[in-house]
């Protein structure tokens, strides 16, 4: 199986309501997720989160999908085109 390697941004409107959802879903594939940096914006009412990750292109399309369908979160991916191969 090939994987990829690439940056998924999230942002998240009202961190308050939705954070327990979001961090549930990153927790579920954190075999993918290499690297994690959030920001919180308080006075915004706002949350971003960068992941670095490396998996085929099902579990990063899965995750994004589990994350794109949370109300007030919004999802971008960014992967390679070169394909790694395991072992």
């Amino acid at each position: 199986m090939s994987k990829r390697i690439g940056v998924i941004g999230i942002v998240i409107d009202d961190p308050k309501q939705v954070t327990d959802r979001v961090n549930a879903v990153i927790s579920n594939y954190g075999n993918i997720v290499i690297g994690r940096m959030g920001i919180p914006r308080y006075e915004a009412k706002v949350g971003v989160i960068a992941l670095i990750i490396e998996g085929s292109t099902d579990e990063i399309g899965a995750m994004t999908g589990k994350l794109g369908n949370i109300p007030g979160v919004t999802v971008k991916s960014a992967l390679t085109a070169k394909k790694i191969r395991e072992g």
